[in-house]
């Protein structure tokens, strides 16, 4: 067997040792490996890999990656796995909705395909770049382990530079979705704990010295005068880069020491709003090496108890959204996203939250385009072990790749650093850092986070209100709540100091055979909650826009009565994606009346 051939150290260890995940947990596929990808060409890995489900992890004891290509009949050991001939599945993908037998697998799993080479360049370098697993992906070239990424839903890059050989190549990723009480988010969550390799998978070349970071902005400062350029080298620690934004006659030296450079430009754009969502092209070199982006230029900031987009007072007309679709999982097409802005179109929205992690990156080049504020956050979600080193080192670390990633997007205005956590001390401290790592990134967006409502007293107690920008307050007066007055004192109690918005609010309404006439879970009552919801927060003019929860019902495994079977019905839209309910057409008729009113305050102005 496996367990005595070459490939384990002997059978014992194989069998019964326990720390055997130990030699791949070293986390280091992280943040500062992340290469900037505007305008590079790369080779999709996208399509069939051969796959097995690992219940025990027994790869990782019996070191499956370092088997080797061999015809059945002439191999010595019988193999419990075969990561070169089998079955097959696309990537990307979430196995759960490939087989009903793995729908609610948890465990580690075997990607394997070849990556072929005709030749391999040692002047050059070499990266795969995989969109997101979930959720802790450990890596192997030709069976040597090349390290491991943690979240399941931010991306990373792996080097593969010295490790190519020319002919053919053999990747393997092991994907564990496991959840852990150390993990970010933890065991208990309230959405699909979809796994795989579900986001794009592609491996490209660079020069040897290559940009690794490039974030372009307008200096926040109230002018609208200049633009700041930070740039990041791998490789090469001095010389010239070279900026260049065509239509606003920028053609800029930057001096890179010590792998780094800066440069402020004097430069008056047109300013980027959900009205003229302008954008620029632009484009970087260093040495050989070249990267592309189109960019918006704005300030957004907080002002009293305002949310201000260039120099003027917005109300967020939102809507909550998460990843989920009831044949793909968790998999994003582009028709699927731009669906998606569509409907918050019709909705009359100006801004979307993407709860509660890190969304498809092209979600936010869309909304680039297409002129819509977003909220962006990453899982810190409930009971987080607030405690542990490793579990901060994991959040931290998903915030910094989501930053990196998106910081160039005009759209995204607020980083949030978590969603109804106890407020106890470990978590203040926990997630100050994570507001203060979020500034130090990036000076030129807002923090956020759902923050925590006493009840008994009615009114906003949370002390991480004090550290971030804006007060996310999820609340479900007619729902989880019964009392709506209690809405209206909770404003009145609290006397906020800084904007709140309505992160989350609604009630399941669901449609068809299976839905209720009246009473909890019919379409009436959330229709009813909604006009009392939107009757209250009419009075409450510290709320400066709201995201209630949520545009699609979605797939998750805690509701399971007789109404919801495995989804949360608060969607305004049912899981088809196609069929409105009362709900929407509610919300729509408030956000046009808001939008109405802002039209005649501008052009009374």
């Amino acid at each position: 067997m496996l367990e005595r051939s070459k490939l384990a150290d002997n059978a014992l260890q194989a069998l019964h040792d326990e720390d055997y995940d130990l030699p791949f947990n070293t986390q280091s596929l992280k943040h500062d490996g992340l290469i900037f990808m505007g305008g590079r060409r790369s080779e999709s890995l996208n399509g069939e890999w051969t796959f097995c489900v690992d219940l025990l992890d027994t790869g990782l004891r019996q070191k499956w990656f370092s088997m080797l290509p061999e015809a059945p009949e002439d191999r010595s050991e019988p193999w419990d796995y075969d990561p070169y001939m089998g079955e097959t599945v696309p990537v990307p993908s979430n196995w759960a909705m490939l087989k009903e037998k793995w729908y609610f697998f948890e465990g580690s799993t075997w990607y394997t395909r070849p990556l072929d080479m005709d030749d391999v360049d040692g002047e050059k370098r070499q990266f795969l770049r995989f969109g997101a697993a979930g959720y802790d992906c450990k890596i192997f070239l030709n069976g040597d382990f090349l390290g491991n990424h943690y979240g399941a839903s931010t991306p990373f890059c792996v080097e593969l530079t010295g490790r190519l050989r020319k002919g053919r190549n053999w990747i393997m990723a092991c994907v564990n979705n496991t959840r852990t009480k150390d993990r970010v988010p933890m065991r208990n969550t309230d959405w699909f704990n979809y796994g795989g390799l579900y986001r794009d998978v592609c491996v490209f070349e660079t020069p040897a010295s290559l940009i690794s970071d490039f974030f372009l902005y307008l200096v926040p400062d109230g002018t609208y005068s200049k633009i700041c350029a930070e740039v990041s080298i791998s490789g090469a620690q001095s010389g010239n880069a070279r900026l260049s934004i065509p239509e606003l006659s920028i053609d800029e030296t930057i001096s890179i020491r010590e792998g780094g450079g800066r440069v402020t430009i004097s430069a008056v754009p047109r300013l980027w709003s959900p009205d003229t969502p302008v954008l620029y092209d632009v484009s970087l070199a260093f040495g050989e090496d070249r990267v592309t982006d189109r960019v918006g230029f704005r300030q957004i900031e907080r002002i009293g108890t305002n949310i201000v987009l260039n120099g003027a007072p917005l109300f967020l007309r939102g809507i909550s959204v998460h990843e989920d679709d009831a044949k793909l999982g968790k998999v994003t097409t582009e028709e699927d996203l731009r669906r998606r802005f569509e409907h918050a179109r019709e909705l009359g929205c100006n801004y979307l939250r993407l709860a509660h992690y890190p969304h498809h990156e092209r979600a936010a080049e869309i909304a680039d385009e297409l002129g819509f504020l977003l909220w962006e956050e990453i899982p810190v979600y409930w009971a987080i072990d607030f405690a542990n080193p490793a579990t901060y080192r994991d959040a931290e670390n998903q915030l910094k790749e989501l930053i990196k990633r998106d910081r160039n997007r005009a759209s995204v205005i607020i980083w949030s650093v978590g969603n109804e956590n106890p407020d106890t001390d470990e978590r203040l401290d926990f997630m100050k850092n994570l507001a203060e790592t979020a500034r130090l990134l990036d000076p030129t967006r807002l923090t956020s986070a759902a923050c925590l409502v006493n009840h008994a007293n009615n009114r906003i107690e949370d002390r991480l209100a004090d550290h971030i920008d804006v007060i996310g307050l999820n609340e479900y007066y007619g729902w989880y709540e019964e009392n709506f007055e209690d809405l209206a004192k909770i404003g009145e109690n609290s006397n906020p100091d800084r904007p709140v918005v309505v992160s989350e609010t609604g009630a399941d309404g669901v449609i068809g055979p299976k839905g209720p006439v009246k009473g909890l879970f019919s379409e009436d009552y959330m229709a009813e909650v909604y006009e009392k919801q939107i009757a209250t927060l009419r009075q409450l003019n510290y709320v400066k826009g709201m995201s209630p929860w949520i545009l699609y019902d979605f797939r998750v495994e805690r509701r399971q009565n007789i109404f919801q079977n495995g989804y949360n019905h608060k969607g305004l839209i049912a899981a088809d994606k196609k069929t409105k309910k009362k709900a929407f057409h509610i919300l729509a008729e408030y956000y046009r009346e808001i939008a109405a009113l802002e039209e005649s305050a501008r052009k009374a102005s």
